[in-house]
């Protein structure tokens, strides 16, 4: 069920202060009523059915806030990812590298960070989660010649890079101050490298596009502008394999990282990924998405950077997840051959160089997932190096 199926109800100013449920009640109203039940709309709130700016709310006497969007879904929101969805692929005594599953928010946004610890249980962010994962994977792990006790409190993990709530893949956190620092500067350097495949509408060809991207393009959501205005924008598209004219799987580069970059670009050259249901192709093209996705089919399938204490390059694969697997497989079945399905057609030039970052050995690390092997690299491999938010 994604977020955007439902009803849409904007919070004014006139409405700021009243609770949740005061709030609903004559918005949810039938036909010979005055307002809907306190009973009926307590159900809705509980069964999580509704939703305050992207987040599931269970308190109808939440107060609210004018500039707030509730949203009432037609069905009851799926259950956030737990800890036992998050994936550690790496940890050591300076970063920790996860798989972060859809469905869960990097970090807790500025608004967010004063919630009470009941309200952030309900929908807790991922950066919340990965403490408690590494002490019960260490738990589990005790060193040699020590027995295992219960999990150690693990002090917070700190975020510096995020990608999408909807976006799988992966995401490294610093452990340390220091670690934090130097992990910092090299994403506001772009040294850093990140590999996306997402899975688009229409026949997609290999290219680059670059645009200054805007926070607001005019309706109030982030675009390109058609002046200098705005930040530079650059993603590298390659497709992989071709589904008819329907539909293409991607890989995406990044030479700089901007918020919701790919997505951006991808449907202002009327190839949107499947699931988006925020930024539209131009008027006039033609792209129809029939894949039913329930999500943005996104994922961030190679991470690399350079150890912050060590100073070695490490590099991180992660597979597809199971629902993008299975639409893939749902679309190649027209399509298959004596042979298998038809990939891409390589491309030529520039724009079909490989793609950077093999996968290497890390420092004193743990890995707990046997799909992710590494070993050594050149340092001239990392020439293509991207950075920043899909």
């Amino acid at each position: 069920m994604k977020p955007s199926d439902g009803t849409v109800h904007h919070v004014t100013d006139a409405d700021a202060g009243s609770t949740l449920g005061a709030f609903l009640r004559p918005r949810l109203r039938g036909p010979q009523e005055a307002a809907a039940s306190w009973s009926r709309v307590q159900r809705l709130v509980r069964s999580r059915h509704v939703m305050i700016h992207g987040n599931i709310c269970t308190d109808a006497a939440r107060r609210l806030k004018a500039g707030e969007v509730v949203k009432v879904l037609a069905a009851a929101a799926a259950p956030p990812p737990k800890a036992d969805d998050v994936r550690i692929v790496h940890v050591d005594r300076d970063v920790v590298v996860v798989d972060k599953p859809s469905g869960i928010t990097t970090t807790r946004h500025t608004e967010e960070l004063g919630w009470p610890s009941r309200r952030r249980q309900v929908q807790p962010t991922l950066d919340e989660l990965v403490p408690g994962v590494i002490a019960r994977r260490q738990s589990s792990r005790p060193p040699a010649g020590r027995r295992g006790s219960g999990p150690s409190r693990q002090p917070p993990v700190r975020p510096v890079h995020r990608i999408d709530r909807e976006t799988s893949g992966l995401v490294v956190f610093a452990r340390t101050v220091p670690a934090e620092r130097i992990l910092a500067e090299q994403f506001r350097a772009h040294t850093t490298h990140r590999r996306y495949l997402a899975l688009c509408v229409g026949r997609v060809g290999a290219g680059t596009i670059q645009t200054n991207l805007v926070r607001d393009r005019g309706d109030g959501r982030r675009g390109s502008s058609a002046t200098e205005e705005g930040k530079r924008a650059v993603t590298h598209v390659r497709p992989l394999e071709h589904f008819g004219d329907a539909y293409t799987l991607v890989e995406c580069r990044l030479e700089t990282g901007r918020t919701h970059q790919i997505r951006i670009h991808l449907s202002e050259i009327g190839h949107p990924v499947c699931g988006e249901r925020v930024y539209t192709p131009p008027r006039g093209t033609r792209a129809t998405d029939g894949t039913a996705a329930r999500r943005v089919m996104l994922h961030a399938a190679e991470l690399g950077f350079v150890h912050p204490a060590s100073g070695l390059d490490l590099s991180f694969t992660s597979p597809l997840p199971a629902d993008m697997r299975r639409l893939l497989e749902r679309l190649r079945a027209p399509h298959r051959g004596p042979r298998g399905p038809r990939p891409a057609r390589p491309a030529r030039g520039a724009d079909a160089a490989e793609t950077a970052g093999g996968l290497i050995a890390e420092p004193d690390g743990e890995h707990y997932n046997e799909d992710h092997h590494h070993q050594e690299h050149d340092d001239d491999r990392h020439e293509d190096r991207d950075s920043g938010d899909e």
